[in-house]
């Protein structure tokens, strides 16, 4: 993944993706049926999101990255208003914040791709983290893409290493 393409507006490049996966999905739909068009498309996202993950990670300078960092990332995700965000906590173990708004989940009901929008974004988020940094950690229980009234996004940065 080249420079240019980590900077495009993460909602443009979302929207763009929906507009190439939309008729795919549908189309495996009516080949396959809809459990299994699902699984192949939430496998291919989650793989996505990994690849992604690294190539970030691999921007990162010497490739260390932390919870600072990561935070620093959710500018991208927030751009051009694409999320409205209430921060609870933001430290070098803990970024917990509500969604009170999501453009992406928006968008994706007004292209008529509502009910697999969560395949294509939400499952991301914690898969994301894998490639980028394997030890945060994010707890989700709701989506506005589910129907809920916010997103409660809680990241941990949970380190294997031993503390003396």
């Amino acid at each position: 993944m080249n420079e240019s393409t980590l900077e495009i507006p993460v909602l443009l490049k979302r929207r763009l993706q929906a507009q190439v996966i939309g008729p795919i999905h549908a189309e495996m739909v009516e080949v396959l049926g809809k459990e299994k068009a699902d699984a192949i498309l939430d496998s291919a996202v989650r793989k996505a999101a990994i690849a992604e993950g690294r190539a970030f990670a691999g921007n990162e300078p010497g490739g260390v990255t932390s919870m600072a960092s990561f935070i620093k990332l959710y500018e991208l995700w927030t751009a051009d208003s694409a999320l409205e965000v209430e921060v609870l906590e933001a430290t070098d173990e803990v970024y917990n914040f509500n969604v009170t708004r999501c453009r992406y989940a928006e968008t994706y009901k007004e292209m008529g791709l509502g009910g697999i929008g969560q395949l294509m974004s939400c499952n991301r988020d914690g898969t994301f983290c894998q490639g980028y940094d394997p030890n945060i950690k994010l707890t989700r229980e709701q989506t506005i893409m589910a129907g809920a009234p916010c997103c409660t996004f809680r990241y941990r940065y949970e380190s294997d290493e031993v503390q003396a």
